[in-house]
């Protein structure tokens, strides 16, 4: 899968919304959503100084797939944060506790802003949607 418009990375988290088809391709996966994020940040953000893969403290590869998806398992950035759950993603992605802040820290740097964009069209696109059917009423 190739990224030239969002339309390729809203296909994508479609996609992960199937927890069966994410656990099935896994590992393919993996290096589609990194080229996914690389793809938002430089093409919509301009960002091209953050590394992919993404790397803890100790120099251990994060999975921005894994990290999406218990992000969103647990209700999103908002509710986690809110609640202090960050060490508890940390652990279910196989980090320790202690590393919640920083699972925090790259969700911000390399996830939320596509997640939040993503949202936005999605909401966007379907409130057009209802706004016609109103109209054709």
């Amino acid at each position: 899968m190739s990224f030239k418009e969002f339309q390729d990375c809203k296909a994508l988290l479609d996609m992960l919304d199937d927890e069966d088809y994410v656990i099935k391709y896994k590992y393919h996966l993996e290096t589609t959503v990194n080229n996914m994020v690389d793809w938002f940040l430089k093409e919509k953000l301009g960002i091209n100084s953050r590394p992919l893969p993404a790397y803890a403290l100790n120099n251990r590869k994060v999975s921005l797939l894994d990290l999406y998806m218990a992000v969103k398992r647990e209700g999103g950035h908002r509710r986690i944060t809110e609640n202090g759950m960050w060490a508890m993603i940390a652990r279910d992605i196989g980090f320790e506790y202690d590393e919640g802040e920083y699972m925090q820290l790259l969700y911000a740097m390399y996830l939320d802003v596509l997640v939040y964009y993503y949202k936005f069209k999605v909401n966007t696109r379907a409130g057009a949607r209802e706004g016609g059917r109103k109209d054709s009423n």
